[in-house]
C-alpha cells in the first residue's frame, strides 16, 4: 500500500468524489477529451477567462455532449481538479521509494519534476482557491483539500521514518514544496527545485 493510499484508507483526508461521478475506467472518450481540453484552457487562461463555448469548440463536441457529462461549468472545474490531483499523487507515488534512506528528498525532487512537466505556469489549485474563495463552493473545498493532503502526506512519512517531530517536519516540507511552486513562476522549475533540494537536505540533516 502506498502512502497516499494509506491516507485515504485511514480517512486522514476527505475523499473528493462528486455525487454521481462515474469511475475513470467507464468514462467515455468524449468526456476524457472535454476534461483534457478544459484543463489545458483553464491552466493557460484561468478559470474565469474560459467559457464553455470555447471548450466545446476546441473539444469539437456538441453542446449537449458537454451537458450530458457535466451539469455546469463549476461541475467541470471540479472534475478537472479531481483528475489533476489524482495524477499528481500517482506521479509522486511512482517516484518516491518509502523504504529509501531519503524519501523526503525524493518527494521534493518528484514535486520539482511535476512542476517542470505539468505546472510550469503556477499552481492550478492555488488559482482555484483564489478565484473561488469565500463562495462556499465545492471547487474551493477540493483545492484546499489538496493542500491539506500534502501536509498529511509528510506527517505520515515522518511517522514511517520514526521522526519524533513529525508535525514540525510536515509543516516545514509542505512550506518548502509550496515555496518551490511559487518560485517556479519567477525563476523556473529547474532552478527552484535545485534550491528546494538543497534546503530539504539541510532539514533532513538537522532531524537525523
Amino acid at each position: 500500500m502506498t502512502l497516499v493510499q494509506e491516507i485515504d484508507t485511514l480517512n486522514v483526508e476527505r475523499l473528493f468524489y462528486l455525487k454521481g461521478e462515474v469511475d475513470h475506467m467507464s468514462r467515455s472518450t468524449k468526456k476524457d477529451i472535454l476534461l483534457q481540453v478544459a484543463e489545458r484552457l483553464f491552466y493557460e487562461h484561468g478559470f474565469r477567462g474560459v467559457g464553455l463555448k470555447q471548450i466545446i469548440s476546441e473539444a469539437n463536441v456538441a453542446t449537449m455532449t458537454l451537458y450530458n457529462h457535466f451539469s455546469s461549468k463549476d461541475n467541470l472545474v471540479e472534475e478537472v481538479l479531481i483528475q489533476r490531483e489524482e495524477r499528481y499523487w500517482s506521479y509522486l507515488d511512482s517516484h518516491v521509494e518509502m523504504d529509501s534512506d531519503s524519501p523526503f528528498i525524493l518527494a521534493v525532487e518528484a514535486h520539482g519534476r511535476w512542476l517542470k512537466e505539468q505546472s510550469y505556469k503556477g499552481d492550478m489549485f492555488l488559482r482555484a482557491i483564489e478565484d473561488y474563495a469565500g463562495t462556499d463552493n465545492e471547487i474551493e473545498n477540493i483545492a484546499r483539500g489538496h493542500k491539506s493532503k500534502l501536509l498529511q502526506y509528510f506527517q505520515l512519512l515522518a511517522q514511517r521514518k520514526g521522526k519524533d517531530n513529525e508535525r514540525d517536519l510536515a509543516n516545514q516540507f509542505t512550506l518548502l514544496l509550496e515555496g518551490t511552486t511559487s518560485m517556479t513562476t519567477l525563476i523556473g522549475a529547474e532552478k527552484a527545485t535545485e534550491y528546494s533540494i538543497a534546503m530539504a537536505r539541510t532539514l533532513v540533516q538537522h532531524t537525523s
